[in-house]
């Protein structure tokens, strides 16, 4: 396998990616760990006439906090950003999340912004940045914008960026203190693109929830926010009850792509098993 003929360019400072974006394009693509798109091209399924490397740029790839809100760069790699005690402490979400990342060779090359920017709707990082209520930043030669995450996913491998933007940073607000994480999947063999899963946030006061944000894995076209679960979470205790009820509306409307791996209707399933487990660990959690 070998991918189609490209120019290839590799820029040293943002503005310098930022004209060739603007220069050439769709007919660019944009390589930020190759973990994506190299096997795309390599299967012919890419045929950019110019790839333009950012590996070079440096001034991409940070995680920092400042006035309680978590930056990340589109070049943080995965690796980096899941040893961060800092995301540790505060943001566990994303730890957990990317421990189910492929594999450490994998997340040692992968990037953040890449993950986001390929969107795969089975992939991690999309549905933990859904949850978190994130918000991605993009800029081109015309100027920067903000995209919150109900935008930012537009259909199976498709975002909001547009051909001569490129996504610089993405932006998560604190978590509430009294808040539990979990982060639950099912792949048939470790480190495989998961079946299905869940992701929750689940917030306590006095007994009852008073915050909920739940995500599916794997259940459309783009990482999906439960919200009709979080509706029947909120304002009320968490019981074996409730969240068997959120988990049953969190899968009510979904109709997830069966293949070989397993039907739809298994995936379904599988999915609502997924929601009552992330709820239970969550709630445990946020318990503490």
């Amino acid at each position: 396998m070998k991918p189609p003929l490209f120019d290839y360019h590799d820029p040293s400072a943002v503005e310098g990616a930022l004209d060739l974006l603007s220069q050439y394009g769709e007919d660019a693509k944009v390589l930020a760990g190759g973990q994506s798109l190299v096997p795309l091209l390599n299967f012919r399924l890419a045929s950019p006439d110019h790839l333009i490397d950012l590996g070079r740029i440096p001034a991409l790839a940070y995680v920092r906090r400042r006035d309680g809100v978590l930056r990340i760069g589109t070049m943080t790699r995965q690796a980096t950003l899941e040893a961060s005690p800092l995301v540790a402490e505060h943001w566990p979400l994303l730890t957990g999340a990317l421990g189910y990342v492929a594999h450490a060779q994998i997340r040692n090359r992968g990037t953040v912004g890449g993950s986001v920017a390929h969107a795969d709707p089975a992939a991690e990082l999309p549905v933990a940045f859904t949850v978190l209520d994130a918000t991605f930043h993009l800029r081109s030669r015309s100027g920067t914008r903000s995209v919150g995450w109900r935008d930012f996913f537009i259909t199976h491998l498709t975002t909001a960026i547009e051909p001569e933007e490129l996504l610089v940073d993405i932006e998560v607000p604190p978590v509430p203190p009294r808040t539990g994480w979990a982060f639950t999947e099912y792949a048939r063999r470790h480190g495989d693109f998961a079946l299905g899963g869940a992701a929750a946030l689940i917030t306590l006061e006095d007994g009852r929830c008073r915050r909920a944000r739940l995500g599916l894995l794997a259940a459309a076209d783009t990482p999906l926010r439960a919200q009709a679960a979080e509706r029947v979470l909120e304002g009320n205790p968490i019981t074996p009850d409730s969240t068997a009820e959120a988990a049953r509306a969190a899968v009510a409307d979904i109709n997830p792509t069966g293949d070989i791996h397993g039907s739809s209707e298994y995936r379904k399933l599988l999915i609502e098993g997924m929601v009552r487990r992330a709820i239970e660990q969550a709630t445990e959690r946020a318990a503490r």
